[in-house]
């Protein structure tokens, strides 16, 4: 028997009541939401998530077979003009192979607002609404609410098809604002078999419950002897229907600070993992795996595996290149720096190749997957130990469970004196180890040639580091005067490219003074700011006059000039996700200055040395005054990039000792 359609069950939406004692419905906007001036739990709040629905629920259709709908509902209240992106959506859809899409149907949306004590609303129209290709595999619904002021409110509604049952996107409880309320309807038939797994720190209940359904479909059935023609007809099947339920309420925004990440990584959410399915009169498929099952099979894949086995395409120019060339790391640069200049990145990130390493090496262009896995199978080529690493970027979160989606780009590793060499050469800018920092999520997965496969750091194992030398004087006016010299390593030096390298030089000026505070720069030059692997190096002159204060006849000086810090990044009074300063650090400062004639230095502070935790940081301060000259030494150190949220306490207390040590004052008097 083939099944043709079924008629589409109607899903009332579910009543639930928010903290404001009301019950929402689309299109029952109150007076009392719109008169809201500040969300009631968090005043500081910009916008608020009223309320936040999904109802999803499976169909069947003959030439589709089973597919998803999701309807969600949400409604979002404006309180400042800070929160007025929260009136901009985007939904991305993913588009599988030949027929197999994502779709979005039946959006609504409406903005509403008070004048007087009237409520108007203003309907979202088609010029609201925009549709974007954002690649072969996605493409995009944007659609920005009208009419948005301070105190309004917004609600759309719309639903989601889609085939893909196996991968289904998680549910999301949390944002950066409030969640007044929200409400999941998971309703899965029998035949399908989920596992469920939560993110972040809010607990999620989750009841279970089960009813029975009937589903009405229709088949056609084929001419026979009585009968030229085809028929349709229709029937109905009885199955359990397996449902889930989440309700949550005040939920509270996850607050972002300095050295956040991807912050979504930490969100509350819920996702669905199929285990198996069990269909009637069959054998029961398994779904649930390993790590190693998922890498072994990607690496099988004929977009993936396959892809590296082919080299004659390639194999005149390595030739040429490697000549007479034995050395392991000079190979491996060799042919990293050719594929870099050889090939141009299209932006697409993934772990498959779309047009293949073959035409997409003649043509010079290629995905993440054509060029690494190219530059992989180069350098196997070459006889050196390389292997693809799939990686999930910080966007793509990091994978809780064994999927082949949790992987979203693929770099090439070089496994050379038991130490794996990290390559990206899509990315024309990159160094050998030198991530782009949104790679370096936790870590990768390394699949070598024999299908084994295993975990690897994606974190630089030597610290970035900025060493910074000053030689400056008081003047008779007390501004102080001088030059600097600062040299940029590791990750730093990716910064100060990216940063700088495209800018002139008055732009360079207003850059760098713009952390500097009454500081004016000349005669600023850069080195191997252009050049890879190479420290970049500043030089500049420079001038402050808000690092002395007369009082009383004396002088306070903030010996740390400029470079001092001025205030904690970290605020929070807790904070439930880790800190994430993406690579380890060193920042060094050595400053020389010289005392105005006619003083002595009254009061240095103190020399330290302190850090936290288990060696994850350290500060040293060491000041000394010989002659007419102070002489100070500073080092900041993060050891561990990642810094767990149990530590939090402890990393904000350090910064702040070491904030109030740098801001701490030498003090001169007047010779007598």
């Amino acid at each position: 028997m083939r099944f043709l359609k079924i008629s589409i069950i109607t899903v009332l939406l579910c009543i639930t009541q928010n903290i404001f004692s009301q019950n929402f419905k689309f299109g029952k906007v109150s007076v009392d939401e719109l008169k809201q001036t500040e969300h009631q739990l968090d005043p500081s709040a910009n916008a608020a998530i009223l309320y936040r629905e999904y109802e999803t629920r499976f169909e069947y259709a003959e030439h589709e077979g089973f597919f998803i709908i999701t309807e969600v509902f949400e409604r979002i209240k404006i309180y400042k003009k800070e929160g007025f992106d929260w009136a901009n959506k985007t939904i991305g859809l993913y588009q599988g192979a030949g027929s197999s899409r994502e779709e979005i149907s039946s959006l609504k949306g409406y903005t509403y607002f008070l004048e007087g004590s009237k409520i108007q609303e203003v309907k979202l129209k088609k010029d609201g609404i925009f549709d974007e290709k954002l690649n072969k595999y996605y493409k995009i619904k944007k659609f920005t609410m009208p009419n948005i002021k301070e105190g309004s409110v917004i609600e759309y509604k719309y639903t989601i098809k889609t085939p893909f049952v196996s991968n289904i996107d998680a549910y999301r409880f949390q944002e950066t604002i409030p969640v007044n309320s929200v409400k999941l309807n998971y309703s899965t038939p029998e035949y399908f078999n989920y596992k469920t797994h939560q993110k972040g720190w809010i607990p999620i209940e989750i009841k279970k419950d089960a009813k029975e359904r009937q589903m009405q479909y229709r088949y056609t059935s084929a001419p026979t002897s009585m009968s030229v023609t085809y028929k349709t007809h229709t029937s109905e099947v009885n199955f359990r229907e397996n449902i889930y339920n989440v309700n949550l309420n005040n939920v509270p925004a996850l607050k972002e600070e300095a050295y956040a990440g991807n912050i979504e990584n930490y969100m509350s959410s819920l996702k669905f993992e199929l285990a198996y399915t069990k269909f009637p009169n069959s054998v029961g498929e398994n779904y649930a795996t390993s790590w190693e099952a998922v890498s072994e099979s990607i690496y099988k894949s004929e977009a993936f595996g396959s892809e590296l086995k082919k080299e004659n395409y390639f194999s005149k120019d390595i030739d040429n290149l490697i000549s007479g060339v034995s050395n392991e790391n000079e190979k491996t640069m060799l042919i990293f720096n050719y594929i870099k200049t050889k090939m141009n990145w299209d932006t697409y990130r993934g772990i498959y190749t779309d047009k293949g390493v073959k035409s997409a090496y003649k043509e010079g262009v290629g995905n993440m997957a054509e060029i690494n896995l190219m530059l992989t199978a180069m350098l196997r080529y070459a006889r050196i130990n390389a292997n693809p690493i799939l990686i999930s970027t910080k966007n793509n979160g990091i994978p809780v469970f064994p999927t082949r989606h949790g992987f979203n780009a693929v770099i090439s590793g070089v496994e050379l004196n038991n130490h794996v060499l990290l390559l990206d050469a899509s990315n024309n800018d990159s160094e050998i180890d030198i991530l782009d920092p949104k790679l370096m999520n936790w870590k990768g997965r390394i699949i070598r040639k024999d299908g084994s496969s295993t975990w690897v750091s994606l974190i630089p194992s030597t610290a970035a580091s900025i060493s910074t030398m000053i030689k400056s004087a008081i003047g008779p006016d007390f501004n102080v005067s001088g030059s600097a010299q600062s040299r940029y390593t590791g990750h730093f030096t990716n910064e100060m490219r990216s940063t700088y390298a495209l800018l002139n030089e008055d732009d360079q000026r207003k850059e760098l003074e713009m952390e500097m505070g009454e500081t004016e720069l000349s005669n600023i030059q850069f080195e191997n700011l252009k050049t890879l692997y190479k420290p970049v190096t500043l030089k500049y002159d420079f001038e402050t006059t808000d690092r002395v204060e007369e009082i009383g006849g004396k002088l306070y000086i903030t010996p740390l000039l400029f470079l001092t810090t001025k205030e904690s990044p970290f605020t929070l009074e807790t904070r439930n996700y880790p800190v994430d300063f993406k690579f380890p650090r060193k920042i060094r400062n050595i400053i020389n200055i010289e005392i105005p004639e006619g003083y002595e230095v009254e009061s240095i502070p103190e020399t330290v040395n302190f850090g936290f935790g288990q060696k994850l940081g350290s500060f040293r301060f060491q000041i000394s005054n010989t002659g007419n000259k102070i002489q100070l030494s500073t080092e900041l150190s993060i050891n561990n990039p990642v810094i767990d949220s149990s530590e939090y306490e402890n990393l904000k207390g350090f910064y702040q000792l070491f904030i109030e040590k740098e801001n701490e004052k030498v003090v001169l008097k007047k010779i007598e």
